[in-house]
């Protein structure tokens, strides 16, 4: 099956048809150029290793497989925006947040080509590459101990992450790291990255070649199957989550002349935050983030506040107050073979 045989079907129908038999591949799709530019900015870096890349179920590296997975709806628009309807977000669907991911799992793809998580100096600075990935993360916002490069902090999931991460602010073009991150201890991980890659340069991967687990080309689920599973792993991180508790705190459909929920919750937003973390001695800050996700969510549905105030500020008080043990974030796991 070829993209011009599903790519016109209603969502239903298009729902069925198995991810093997979509027909995809990235040299005929939007991310040949991505690929092209990821390549283009290794080599200007002088590093002739171009980690190679296949349509996979989701954005990963294989553990110590120099390779990269790319998610399959990513390579047709038709496939975009199901997954916008599907999930609310499509990781990675534009040009930048795309070459954002790609310089990530290339710091993973590096880092097991040259098994440079061997090295001693790599272990002293960004942990050990053995620790055990976890569900779920607390991070600290503000710790300068850690690049910024993807969301949420990322860096401070795990080791490996960490350096993927700082690999992915060296690689960035144009992005000044040594004038950025100068006064922070993450500067140290920059220069080591910066002195590794010089020893690299020109010279081929220790380790080459390797499986390609998860192949869009062999998955035999439907997309309806798919995305089940996505939303069920994702649990509370799935944009629709709180949908239903949402609708029960706001009740009506906003119209001209009433109050949207998300401007209910802004104005609310300070009281609800410093209240909750009395109670339980949690960050304002995770609070914040808590409370900035449900606003989002509340404009996307719609909604209006139409209970009494204080009885919809005292639910929202302690529906937040039923989360805010959730201080983690979600973390990518390692996916072994």
């Amino acid at each position: 099956m070829k993209p011009a045989d599903w790519e016109n079907l209603p969502d239903e129908e298009l729902m069925q048809i198995r991810i093997r038999d979509l027909g995809l591949r990235i040299e005929e799709s939007p991310l040949a150029e991505s690929v092209q530019r990821l390549y283009a900015e290794l080599d200007a870096r002088g590093l002739t290793f171009h980690p190679p890349c296949y349509l996979a179920d989701e954005w990963f590296c294989p553990d110590k497989v120099p390779k990269i997975g790319i998610p399959f709806y990513l390579a047709h628009t038709r496939l975009k925006h199901l997954d916008q309807k599907m999930m609310f977000h499509v990781e990675g669907g534009t040009p930048a947040s795309c070459m954002k991911l790609l310089r990530h799992e290339t710091g993973h793809a590096v880092n097991y080509a040259y098994c440079m998580y061997k090295k001693t100096r790599w272990r002293e600075l960004f942990g050990q590459f053995t620790t055990k990935y976890s569900d779920s993360y607390a991070f600290r916002p503000y710790s300068r101990r850690f690049v910024n490069h993807l969301e949420d902090n990322y860096a401070q999931a795990h080791p490996d992450e960490d350096f993927a991460e700082t690999f992915a602010v060296w690689l960035t073009p144009n992005n000044q790291w040594e004038d950025k991150y100068r006064d922070w201890p993450a500067f140290r991980k920059l220069r080591y990255v910066d002195h590794l890659t010089k020893e690299i340069s020109g010279q081929p991967p220790k380790v080459a070649g390797g499986e390609t687990p998860w192949s869009a080309a062999r998955l035999t689920s439907t997309l309806t199957a798919y995305y089940e599973r996505r939303r069920k792993y994702l649990g509370e991180e799935f944009a629709g989550h709180f949908d239903v508790s949402l609708h029960m705190l706001f009740p009506g459909k906003y119209e001209r002349g009433m109050v949207r929920a998300s401007h209910f919750l802004r104005q609310h937003r300070r009281q609800v935050v410093s209240s909750v973390a009395a109670w339980t001695g949690q960050r304002k800050y995770d609070l914040h983030q808590i409370l900035g996700r449900l606003i989002r969510r509340s404009d996307v549905l719609g909604l209006a506040a139409v209970r009494p105030p204080d009885d919809t500020i005292v639910d929202i008080t302690a529906f937040i107050t039923a989360l805010s043990h959730k201080t983690g974030i979600l973390s990518r796991r390692k996916r072994p073979l």
